[in-house]
């Protein structure tokens, strides 16, 4: 379960609430005029992709555009749904892909050179205990103990600060056996990364970022929002059985339909959005819950609510809900509108702004309006100041904000394998039954001209067998499948998808080989590689820095901070997972040379070995301060056991003079020149007996 974070400030989040719903100056006036002019100017640039939209919908649900005529001759209606097939293999691989390792693609690593935060420290035990206070930077009685161009300040060491407290710290990875080494910038971001980890499972962002793929691939675009503050109820239950939940303030992405979501229509990415517009559908309740978020208006709320429902249907709206029989709409329509606002407009509706933005020309704003009222007026919370919606296209077209999708790229084949099969169909049925001429003259007349077995027709004169005529139409029906083949390969083409990718048999040539195969494969992984480098870049990037700005804004978590970077890990899962684990255990063999040794990242790693092995490298590998206590009952253990041993068997003995080693031939003690015992030595003078 996700922590909850800080209660937000209104200085923090927006601005104070106003809800004297007297003053009309505050609710309808050139505000809601603007937002309504800015919505009906994006919808009205938007109309040539929604019937783009439209067009790729019904190829996918295998429906007929109003826009197809058919002739009198024609009566096959068959539709072969390859988009259908196509968008769901897409769908599949990508989200294969994404979430192949069992967790969301994004990762929180350190800056190359971090500020505000050190990379590595250590300390020394030994040094302390002899009460050495030298630094291993400089020459010895320098009085330098950091590196040239350091100062005692520079030395951040974030969480880690209480904990070494006291010690002799110094900057840099240890080198001496006795050395303690910590990386103050890394364990900052191992915790942003658990942290935001949680947040995206608490939100369901898995699940939301499905719905945003499978939009991307049909439609070509793909909409995700967040991260946006919530209030969340937690079911909750005392001793005696009571409900009683509790209700914490959560950061949550959410999933934005392409049709609801009204962008700049002069913007190519969403970075150069002016502004942007959300159309809400909200039922009553859904409306009057929005009473309990922040800084909305209730009692304005409560007076649109009298005025009754107001969502008028767009003209697309029906041919998405196929067989819904329209039965009126009991909803109201609700514009969420974030961008730029000239100041001017700001000062006339009561808009606090601070003080060191009262210079400004324009600012960032976020109004929520509903049947011409302004039910919430507030400048973007968001340091920085950020659009909260992320776009992502399938295929990107440099002059447009929206994307080009699957569907779309097939749309003309499609028309042709529809056209071609419906003549098959057509010519099948023409060439399966015989075409009669008839003579009625030389018939009765009167008599029943339908056709069916045991049918008996009388004659009345004439040559036998000439009243009735059997012609065979002939059957072409095999040229138009051939044709539809080559309107199926032309899909194939056409949008990087290859029909043996996703269970096409009958492979021929050199697919009919596991080389072959692999080799296929390799060259169709092209085109999602683009699709995920887009995934990358557009959406998973941003938004993870979104929720990193977040937390660094609204948790005030010291442990937390640092000169950290989000990384999109969505490529990465491209390479298999076997292949990559191999790649990385063979390079940590590059570690058993001692001269590489000190170069080698061994917990990082160790640590991505465990990602490429589906396991949570948290649960399965040692922290730095574990891995050393682990060691060092390592050593411990393997001293006490080569103490318990005794001497190897066959080694001399210290007891053991003549070198023997228990029978075995040994050196022995040789003595040394001048030693007694020596044979060079000179003999010793004689003494004269005595007298």
């Amino acid at each position: 379960m996700a922590e909850p974070i800080q209660e937000l400030s209104s200085e923090s989040v927006a601005l104070d609430d106003v809800t004297e719903a007297g003053d009309e100056k505050l609710y309808v006036s050139s505000l809601v005029s603007l937002v309504e002019e800015r919505f009906t100017k994006a919808e009205t640039a938007r109309r040539p992709y929604e019937e783009q939209w439209l067009r790729n919908y019904k190829n996918y649900r295998g429906v007929y555009d109003d826009s197809v005529k058919f002739t009198e001759a024609e009566k096959s209606r068959v539709f072969i749904k390859v988009t259908k097939t196509k968008v769901l293999a897409a769908y599949g691989q990508i989200t294969d892909v994404l979430f192949s390792a069992g967790r969301f693609p994004l990762s929180v690593d350190p800056t190359v050179l971090p500020e505000g935060i050190t990379g590595d420290v250590h300390y020394d035990p030994a040094d302390e205990e002899e009460g050495e206070e030298s630094s291993p930077y400089g020459f010895a009685g320098d009085g330098n103990d950091l590196p040239a161009g350091s100062t005692e300040s520079s030395l951040q060491l974030g969480s880690l600060e209480a904990k070494l407290e006291g010690k002799n710290v110094k900057e840099g990875a240890g080198t001496s056996p006795t050395s303690v080494n910590y990386s103050p910038a890394m364990i900052a971001a191992k915790r942003m990364e658990k942290k935001i980890h949680d947040q995206l499972e608490e939100s369901e962002a898995t699940k939301q970022l499905r719905s945003s793929v499978f939009e991307m691939s049909l439609f070509g675009t793909g909409i995700m929002k967040g991260p946006m503050a919530v209030d969340k109820e937690y079911p909750d239950w005392d001793k005696e059985g009571t409900y009683k939940p509790t209700t914490k303030t959560v950061p949550t992405v959410s999933y934005v339909s392409v049709w609801d979501w009204y962008p700049d229509p002069d913007a190519g990415t969403v970075n150069d959005l002016g502004y942007s517009t959300q159309r809400h559908k909200l039922n009553r309740s859904q409306l009057r819950a929005l009473k309990l978020r922040p800084f909305f208006r209730k009692e304005v709320i409560e007076s649109v609510i009298t005025q009754g429902e107001s969502y008028t249907k767009k003209y697309w709206e029906d041919d998405l809900k196929d067989y819904q029989i329209d039965t009126g709409v009991d909803r109201f329509e609700v514009l969420e509108y974030w961008g730029v606002m000239d100041m001017a407009t700001i000062e006339d509706h009561d808009i606090e702004v601070p003080e060191e933005l009262e210079t400004a020309d324009e600012l960032q704003v976020n109004i929520w309006t509903c049947n011409g009222r302004a039910i919430r007026s507030v400048l973007n919370p968001f340091k920085p100041v950020r659009s909260p919606y992320y776009a992502v296209p399938y295929e990107h077209n440099p002059y447009s904000i929206f994307g080009i999708g699957l569907a779309e790229n097939m749309d003309d084949t499609q028309t042709l394998m529809n056209g071609f099969m419906r003549m098959a169909v057509d010519n099948a049925v023409l060439s399966g039954n015989l075409i009669f001429e008839v003579d009625e003259t030389n018939l009765v007349p009167g008599q029943d001209m339908q056709l069916y077995p045991g049918k008996v027709f009388r004659r009345q004169g004439g040559a036998p067998g000439q009243a009735l005529f059997g012609t065979k139409y002939p059957n072409v029906s095999g040229e138009n499948l051939q044709l539809f083949d080559k309107a199926r390969q032309l899909a194939d083409e056409s949008t990087g998808l290859p029909s043996f990718s996703h269970g096409q048999t009958g492979v021929t040539g050199v697919g009919r080989t596991s080389s072959g195969i692999s080799m296929l494969m390799n060259a169709a992984s092209g085109g999602v590689k683009t699709v995920i480098k887009n995934i990358d870049d557009y959406l998973l990037g941003p938004m993870g820095k979104s929720f990193f700005h977040f937390n660094m804004q609204f948790d005030f978590d010291a442990t937390l901070r640092g000169d950290l970077e989000v990384k999109a890990r969505g490529t990465e899962s491209l390479m298999a997972n076997e292949v990559r684990s191999q790649r990385l255990l063979q390079f940590l063999q590059v570690g058993a040379n001692p001269n590489l040794a000190p170069f080698m990242k061994s917990q990082y790693i160790i640590r991505e070995i465990a990602k490429s092995m589906e396991l949570d490298p948290d649960k399965v590998t040692n922290n730095i301060e574990e891995a050393q206590a682990q060691a060092m009952i390592m050593q411990k253990q393997q001293a006490e056991a080569q103490a318990a041993a005794g001497p190897a068997e066959g080694a001399p003995q210290p007891s053991d003079p003549t070198g023997a080693g228990n029978a075995n031939i040994g050196m022995g003690q040789v003595p040394t020149p001048g030693e007694e015992g020596f044979s060079g030595n000179e003999p010793a003078p004689t003494e004269p007996p005595m007298q």
